[in-house]
Parts: structure tokens; sequence; C-alpha cells
């Protein structure tokens, strides 16, 4: 078995100095890395600059941007092995290769062109002669060229069945066990009222299911598990600020992207400059331009997640050897193909992949008579979301940036923009059918037509606002617009928290300035242990170790910091009553059901986690089967009282892993980059989230953080969580991770002086 050491990770590392002469440049560019290894590119033609990207991303990333595009095209588990066999049988079913193809074969000349300048880029840096990362030598395996559609599943990748998909099978699952009116309370958390984000800071009470009209799926559902048909039984921040409340009466834009820990980061800080632009911003390894977090020296943009509903689940009658579906109330055919996932170190899998008008079957047996199909706003129809990359290039303002935007639809965002002219506003950029309301709570019947999509909300139809009279606007993954809205847009979303909480530090400031957004970053305020306090309050006295956890919880701040163990003790707390809800709701097992076997898989207990505080709001015990919420919590206090009393920080230590690491467990010292302690949780703005089902450990957070200083854009800021480097053995692995823990940042230089005095390395790519 390959071995790795210190000295194999170094001689891995390519050449980062001198000159390099690579076919296909039209002239020659230059690289300056900062402190922290930050690549600056300068080049001429538009095109040398996407093909130094390219090489600048395979000198860095070269196995995460070859592993990405295997989990895109379900080829992981040739290097992972078994574990990754489910979720490329995944990719295969929803058809991957075959939209990504289409949607490449769709775009514009400028779009094409930047894709193919860039894949130029890297199949050059493969041709160079230099050293490949250690990761190669374990598997004993050489890259594959990069063709230019290969970018299109990296992106589609990234953001694959986000949102609804998840919420809809998981409330699908609890049905047979909880009914209709159970099944209408799993949802995330409102606080109380959804706070919105159109208008900015407006709160409203959120639609509740209509089971009425549910009804029809219900039964359909029920039936379809052989039982009566009895019809009763997540994020990331964003912040913009205008001149009227910034301190220096210039806009500034923050935030910060939260997504599972994965080594390498899925972002990468990078300078990208040529005769047409000069931008700044996070890239995506794999992917040329700036598709989330740039600026161009006239307008800077940021995205979160809108939680718009993208996904359909269509339920599925099927005859009886699953050869035929029922589509409009006629028979018509399966499309049937047969694929096969090679496996690294055991048998290959050789599985039937079937369609049906609605989408690809993605879960349940079609040979039983029923089966779970889907239609996603991401496969269904030709995407022209890279067309937008050139355009953004050149956005001139706000507005122009949002008109730049038409037609993306790979995954839906809430984009937050400044301009130098001091204007902010926020467009939900995303492609969203048209269709009933019922279609966002459960799978729905295929067979009748009557869920089927209605053509698509325009680009000019989506939530906007430019320049809000409060001069504030807050995205955090919470509720864009009043479910009144005349469109459909979104049944599930995020609790209001981190918004809320962002919006009342910005109104108590009289002024806000860049160096403020580390402050908001790190804050750690926790509303639910409030919430979980005021019940505590109101409980009879206790005895023993149950008396004094209560009274140490009681007596605590609120606050999920670091140091302090009293959050150890409130997340044992809120586990525990949690996995009481669970049992007694009985949906422990319900991530058993086969409708929740599509990988990744939904966890009860983590979608649990999510409804607990409104029902607690609520006093609403309807799930506990006869206790009492009191007696509940007074039975997790128990349990959480047995458990140790570790500061914050260190229960909640993430585990960084690298994707080797399980494969080749000797290397893993090597692969795996140290954490050091983290405070905040799932419902803090320092969203380092845990997962109820696995422990205290934070399995999610911030991968990068930044602030724009728009028209002062050397006072701009940013850290991702590792490294600019997925380079095991380089300096820059795991050198920003301390200023990241302790919520700080590093200088985002822009200005070419600046860059050239604190280049750390030059290199010069040559024709």
């Amino acid at each position: 078995m390959p071995t790795v050491d210190p000295h194999a990770l170094k001689q891995a590392l390519p050449p980062m100095e001198g000159e390099l002469r690579l076919p296909g440049l039209l002239a020659p560019v230059e690289i300056l890395r900062d402190a922290h290894g930050i690549p600056h590119l300068r080049a001429g033609p538009t095109a040398d600059a996407w093909f130094a990207l390219g090489v600048v991303h395979a000198q860095d990333r070269l196995f995460q941007m070859e592993l990405t595009r295997r989990r895109a095209l379900g080829r992981a588990a040739e290097w992972l092995g078994a574990g990754a066999v489910e979720a490329d049988i995944l990719v295969r079913r929803l058809g991957m290769e075959a939209a990504c193809r289409r949607d490449h074969a769709a775009l514009g000349e400028a779009a094409r062109a930047m894709l193919e300048s860039y894949a130029a880029g890297v199949n050059a840096f493969l041709g160079s002669g230099a050293p490949l990362p250690v990761e190669y030598a374990l598997l004993d395996a050489r890259p594959e060229p990069w063709e230019g559609w290969h970018s299109i599943a990296v992106m589609r990748r990234l953001g694959l069945l986000m949102g609804s998909v998840w919420f809809k099978l998981w409330r699908a699952a609890a049905l047979p066990t909880v009914g209709a009116e159970g099944v209408a309370k799993l949802r995330y958390d409102d606080g109380g009222l959804d706070l919105l984000c159109i208008p900015p800071g407006a709160e409203v009470h959120r639609h509740e299911a209509d089971l009425a009209a549910l009804a029809p799926a219900i039964r359909a559902l029920l039936e379809s598990l052989g039982l009566p048909g009895d019809e009763t039984g997540g994020g990331s921040n964003n912040w913009a600020v205008g001149p009227a409340r910034s301190r220096t009466g210039r806009p500034v834009l923050a935030g910060d992207p939260h997504r599972v820990f994965e080594i390498p980061n899925m972002y990468a800080q990078h300078h990208v400059a040529c005769d047409a632009f000069d931008m700044i911003g996070l890239t995506v390894p794999g992917v040329p331009g700036f598709p989330h977090f740039a600026q161009n020296g006239r307008v800077a943009y940021c995205v979160t997640h809108a939680f718009m509903d993208i996904h359909d689940v269509f339920l599925e009658r099927l005859d009886a050897d699953g050869a035929r579906v029922m589509s409009a109330g006629e028979w018509v055919p399966v499309a049937r193909r047969e694929e096969t996932v090679a496996v690294r170190g055991a048998e290959s899998r050789r599985f039937e992949v079937l369609e049906t008008p609605n989408g690809p079957v993605i879960a349940g047996d079609p040979r039983g008579g029923t089966a779970i199909s889907l239609r996603s706003v991401q496969f269904a129809e030709a995407d022209l979301s890279f067309d937008c990359l050139p355009r953004m290039t050149g956005a001139e303002g706000v507005e122009d940036l949002f008109e730049a935007t038409r037609g993306w639809g790979l995954i839906d965002h809430n984009l937050v923009a400044a301009d130098t002219k001091g204007h902010i506003g926020h467009l939900v950029r995303a492609r969203v059918p048209r269709r009933s309301r019922e279609n966002g709570w459960l799978p729905v019947p295929g067979w009748t037509g009557e869920h089927a999509w209605q053509g698509w909300i325009t680009h000019d139809e989506m939530p906007r606002v430019i320049d809000p009279e409060e001069a504030l606007i807050v995205t955090a993954n919470n509720r864009v617009v009043a479910d009144d809205h005349p469109d459909y847009l979104c049944t599930d979303c995020h609790p209001p928290y981190r918004a809320a909480r962002i919006l009342e530090r910005l109104r108590e400031m009289s002024g806000f300035g860049a160096e403020d957004a580390g402050g908001i970053h790190g804050d750690t305020l926790s509303p639910n242990a409030r919430l979980l306090q005021a019940r505590l309050a109101a409980l009879a006295p206790l005895d023993g170790e149950t008396e004094a956890l209560r009274a140490r919880l009681l007596a605590w701040d609120a606050r999920m910091e670091a140091g302090a163990t009293e959050p150890t003790a409130y997340a044992a707390l809120r586990r525990a009553l949690t996995r009481i809800l669970a049992e007694r709701s009985g949906l422990s097992g319900a991530g058993a059901h086969p409708w929740l076997a599509v990988a990744p898989g939904v966890a009860p207990m983590n979608q649990l986690w999510w409804a607990l505080p409104n029902l607690l709001r609520r006093d609403d015990a309807s799930l506990l089967d006869g206790w009492s919420w009191d007696e509940a919590i007074v039975a997790a206090l128990r349990e959480a009282a047995g458990e140790g009393a570790k500061p914050w920080g260190e229960a909640h230590r993430p585990r960084f892993t690298h994707p080797l690491s399980a494969l080749f467990p000797e290397a893993a010292p090597l692969l795996d980059p140290p954490a050091l302690p983290i405070g905040g949780d799932n419902d803090t703005v320092m969203a380092n989230g845990l997962l109820a089902s696995v422990g205290p450990a934070a399995a999610y957070g911030a991968l990068a953080r930044y602030v724009f200083d728009v028209g002062n854009w050397d006072n701009s800021r940013w850290v991702v969580f590792h490294g600019v480097s997925g380079q095991p053995g380089s300096p820059h692995y795991t050198d920003q991770h301390a200023e990241w823990a302790g919520a700080r940042m590093v200088p985002m230089l822009y200005g070419w002086d600046g860059v050239r005095a604190a280049a750390r390395s030059v290199q010069v790519l040559r024709p």
C-alpha cells in the first residue's frame, strides 16, 4: 500500500515561481501570490485570464477538481470505494452527464469560449510536467483531461438537490406514523413570526398546510404503502448597508456562506484581471468566473440560498411489471436503461434507470406498483447559468448586475449587491416553475396531470428590492416574501433567528463600517437557549444534579461561547429533548423508510431538531404520546445532567476529514487539517452547526467570511476555514484557520501596487 510522509507531501507541490511555458496562451500572464498564498492573476486577453485561472486552480486544487467531477458524473466509487456507490447511482439516475452536455451545447459564444479557455489551462498544467498531488500516488491514479462541459458538472454537483426535495420526502416518510395533522407540524421553526427579506424587516405569519387541498396526495401516499387513506391521522448570511447607515457614506457588503465542512473547501480566494475586467472574490475550483462572491471595481455581490421550491416529487402509479406508468390518465411506456458503477476494491454495481414523463425514478420499487420520481429545475430543461458569468464581469452597478444574471437556474440564490454609486439591492436569482402550492408539502400524484408545471415565473417577476428605505438588507435563508405573494415560491426555509439578530445588531449601530463585520460574523447569542430558559424557569423545583443543571442554565447569558461549559449542557439538553420527541412520536424509525434511502438520506433527529422550538413555543405536545412538555424537559434534564461539562469549544470542535482518510488511515494525520475549538451553533449568526443525530461537534459552518468596503476596495477583508491550497503539503493548506476560528479576517488585496508590494512569490506563464 502506498505510504505518505511529510517529504512526499512537499515533493508533490508544483513550482510556484519562475517561468512556465504553456501552449495555448496568447500573451504572458503574471501570477503574484500574497502572504496567504492567494493568487493574483494579471493577463492581457480575456481568454488568457480564464486559461490562467485553469492553471492556478490545477496547481492548488487538482485532486479536488477531479474528485468533484467524478462525484458529479457518478464515478467517485472508482476512487472512494463502496461508500460512494449510492451517491454515484443517484447522479446517474438523474442523468447528470446528459444534462451538462445539453447545457454546454445551448450556451452562447462568450460562455463557451470561457469554458474552453479554462479547460485548456487545466490541460496545459497537466502537460507541464509538474508533480501531481499526493492523492494520485495513494490511489495509483493519473488525472484525466478536462473538457469545457466538465465545469458545468462541477457547478451542478455543488448545489445538487439543495432544498425542498428532502423536506417533502421526510414528511412523506413520517405520514404513516403521525398522520396528516402531525406532518403539517414537521417544518423548520418560524421563531413565532417569519422575518422577511422583502420588504426588509417585515414580519408575517406563515401559510399553514391546507389539509383539505392535500387530501388526494395524502390518500395516495398512504394507499401506496398499503395503509388506509386516513386524511386526519436549513444556510448562509449576508447583509448590505447603504450609504445612509454606513460610517463612511459608502455601502458595505458582508456575509458568510455556510455548508458542510468538506476538505478541500468548495471555495478558493482569487484575483483575476485582464484588459476587460479586474475581479476579486471566491472561485469554485473546476469552474471559471465568480459565480457567488466577488467585486469588479464597480459592484460587489454575494449570495445565500433562497430556499425557493425548485424540486417536485411525484408518486408514480405503475403496472404490474413496472413497464408502463399512468400519465394524465393514460398508460405510457417507462424509459429504461442499464448502467454500471465501478467500485474500488469490490464488484461493479449494475442497476436500472427508469424515467417517467415527470422525471427519473429516485426511490421505491416500480415493480411493486409505486415509485417516487423527481422533476427538478436543475435537470428538466436546458440551463444557461454559465451565460451569466461573462456578463457579470462587466456589470456597471446593482441593476446592471441583476440584468446580467437573467437566466440563472442551477441553484436559487438571494443575490445581494452594492455599487460605487451608492446603491444596494437584493434579487432572488432563480428559475422557478409555476404550479400549485400543494406541490410544496409532499410527493403529489403523478398520474393525474393536475400538478404539472405551467411555465416559468419570469426573471422580471422574481422578488427584488433596490435602495430600501431603512438602507439595510439582510438575508439568512429566512423567508423571502410573504406567502400571499402572487406566485408560489417556497414552503420550507430556515428560521429567522440569524437574520433577526443581524438586523438587531445593525440597527444598534450609529454607523456600520467594514471593521464591524467580524463582530457580527462571530455573534453567538442563541434565541433558542432563551426559549428553553423560559421553560426551565417555569418548572417546579427539582433535586440533585438535575436542579443544579437547571440553575446553571438559568444563570447563563445564552451565548454559545467556545470557552463556556453551559453551551455544552444546553446542547446536551436539546439533543436529549429531540431524542424524546423522536421516540415518543414514533418517528425515530422513519429514517429506515425506503423513500429516505435517496443518498445521502434523511435523519429524523436532524429534522426534529429544527421542528422542536415551534412545538415548545406553542406548547403543542400532540407528538409526545400523552406526555406534557414539562415532563419531557425534566426527563431530558436528567439525561443531560449525566454528561460531562466540557468547554463548548472542545465539545463542538469540528473534525476536518480528507476524502481519502478512511481509505488510507495511516496517511490521515497528514491529510486531515487540525481544527481549533469554536463557538456558535445552528441558530446563532456564527452558524457552526451540529447534527443532532451525530453529536455536538460542528458539522457545518462558514466556509468563508468576507466584507467588501465598496469603493475603498483595499479596506475589504476575507478568510476561508483552512487555506487557499488543497495540497496537504502546502504552507497554505491551513494557514487561515486560526483567523477563521476567531471570526477574524485577512486583507483582500486589490490595488495592484499593494499586490506587488505584498507578493511573496511571482510566476510568469508564457506562450
